[in-house]
C-alpha cells in the first residue's frame, strides 16, 4: 500500500468511516496477527488480543503522528496489548528448577528443515511467562530492565524466563531434530487451548 492511500485511510478513520477502518484492517490483518501470535498461546488468543489492539488503534488514531511509520505505531499497540492480555492471565509465574530439566544438546542441530510455523509453534507451546520474555527479549530487543519494567517483574526473573524459554525451545528442536519430523509442530494445532 503506498504512502498517499495509507494516509487516506488513516484520515478516514480520524473521521470514523467504517468503510476505511475495514480497509486499514485488512491492509494490517497479517502483520498484526504476526505480533500477536508471538505473544499468545493459540490463535484464538491472537485474534482476540489483534482485536482488541485495532479497537485501541481506531479509538487512539488521533494520537498518531502522519511523519512516523504506521506500522511501527500499529506493531507497539499490537505488543502492548498483547503484554496487557498476558498480566490479565498471569495468576501465578511458572517456575521450575533447573535441575529437573532435561537434557538439551550444546551442539546446533537445527536443520534447514525447520520451518517458521514449526519455531511458532514451539514458542507457543511455551508457558506464558516464558513466551513473553522470549519475545521481548529475543524478538523485540528490549533489555532486561525495560522487560522487568513493563511486566512489573525483576531484571532477574527477566533473564531466567528468557534462560528457560530457550532451554524449552532448545529441548523442542533436539527433538524434533532426533525424530527427523519437522513438521511435528506444524501439525500441532494452534487452536488448542
Amino acid at each position: 500500500m503506498g504512502e498517499e492511500k495509507l494516509h487516506q485511510l488513516i484520515k478516514g478513520c480520524m473521521k470514523q468511516d467504517r468503510r476505511c477502518h475495514k480497509k486499514l484492517y485488512k491492509a494490517f490483518y497479517g502483520f498484526s496477527m504476526g505480533i500477536c501470535l508471538r505473544y499468545t498461546g493459540n490463535r484464538d488468543e491472537a485474534a482476540e488480543v489483534m482485536n482488541q489492539g485495532f479497537f485501541k488503534v481506531f479509538t487512539n488514531i488521533e494520537s498518531y503522528d502522519m511523519r512516523l511509520p504506521f506500522k511501527g505505531w500499529l506493531g507497539k499497540i499490537m505488543r502492548n496489548v498483547s503484554i496487557d492480555f498476558y498480566r490479565a492471565k498471569l495468576k501465578i509465574a511458572y517456575t521450575e528448577d533447573l535441575e529437573k530439566a532435561d537434557y538439551v544438546s550444546d551442539g546446533e542441530s537445527v536443520d534447514k528443515n525447520l520451518h517458521y510455523n514449526d519455531l511458532l509453534a514451539m514458542v507457543q507451546q511455551l508457558p506464558n511467562a516464558y513466551r513473553i520474555a522470549f519475545n521481548l527479549f529475543a524478538i523485540e530487543g528490549y533489555s532486561h530492565d525495560e522487560i522487568a519494567s513493563m511486566l512489573n517483574i525483576s531484571p532477574g526473573t527477566s533473564k531466567s524466563n528468557l534462560h528457560k524459554a530457550r532451554q524449552r525451545l532448545k529441548q523442542m528442536i533436539f527433538k524434533a531434530d532426533q525424530s527427523g519430523n519437522y513438521n511435528y509442530y506444524n501439525n500441532v494445532s494452534l487452536n488448542k487451548k
